[in-house]
């Protein structure tokens, strides 16, 4: 009996201290911190949209400010020696037939290039640029449209690594009999090199231009936004008309100078300043 009366007294105990545990002075004060740390949050949460459609309201009807820039372009230029010669050279045939206007004509052609080829051009420096075959008509008013045979061109591009036998191509024209040559145009063969140069020109002017204008204004150049570029090119083509072929048909090979060529490059380069 005694066991008993002790056993319930510890129970009564244990039960007691976890209802103080929970229902008493602790649990009020977790809960109370709960609440206290959610009042916490709804406010910082509430504070946070208030600056957020604060901050929206003060750009409304606002454009975005622009940067301020200043853009400047510059040219550079290289002079150089054309190490290339290009040029056409063909034959106009006619004949009362097809094939009589081919054979003169690929007789001529197939001289022409073998004389190329002794001279020292290569194969892989000459290339058919055209060859056409066509019907030659007279008009009448008796007999009207009446064919009178037919009308063979054929031409090739050649292009001379060897200046120094410009001339003697040319002449060539004359001696096997071709009634064709133009578009003569010296060139560079790797003009890379000197488009290089003439950037770096076009940039020493475009720097030079800056610290002027940055003097003179008061700002100060902070940063690049865009850069562009653009070839000039280098030189045009030498014309070299049909009528020229009176002198190519002489003995003495016509002159024919390279001169030089001028390679442009055009930059455009725009900062930021402060």
């Amino acid at each position: 009996m005694p066991v008993k009366a002790s056993n319930g007294n510890g129970n009564s105990k244990s039960c007691a201290f976890r209802h103080a545990f929970f229902c008493g002075d602790f649990a009020g004060k977790i809960f109370a911190t709960l609440v206290a740390i959610m009042v916490v949050y709804v406010i910082v949460w509430v504070g946070t949209m208030i600056r957020n459609n604060l901050q929206r309201y003060d750009y409304i009807g606002q454009a975005d400010r622009q940067e301020r820039t200043i853009s400047i372009q510059a040219e550079g230029k290289v002079t150089a020696k054309p190490d290339i010669a290009m040029t056409t050279m063909g034959m106009l045939s006619s004949g009362k037939t097809v094939a009589e206007a081919q054979e003169a004509n690929t007789k001529v052609m197939n001289t022409l290039i073998t004389r190329l080829k002794a001279l020292g051009i290569g194969e892989d420096d000459i290339q058919t640029a055209n060859y056409n075959i066509g019907p030659q008509y007279n008009w009448t008013e008796k007999g009207g449209r009446e064919l009178l045979g037919y009308e063979v061109s054929q031409s090739v591009a050649v292009k001379i690594r060897d200046l120094t036998k410009a001339n003697a191509v040319l002449a060539l024209a004359g001696e096997v009999g071709a009634n064709s040559v133009g578009g003569l145009q010296f060139t560079i063969d790797d003009r890379d090199v000197y488009k290089e140069q003439a950037r770096d020109k076009a940039l020493e002017k475009v720097a030079a231009k800056a610290s002027a204008l940055g003097q003179s204004l008061g700002v100060r150049f902070v940063n690049v936004i865009s850069y562009d570029e653009f070839d000039g090119g280098a030189g045009g083509p030498v014309p070299y008309a049909a009528k020229a072929l009176d002198s190519v048909s002489g003995p003495t090979p016509p002159t024919v100078e390279a001169g030089s060529l001028d390679v442009v490059m055009n930059v455009a380069v725009t900062f930021e300043i402060r």
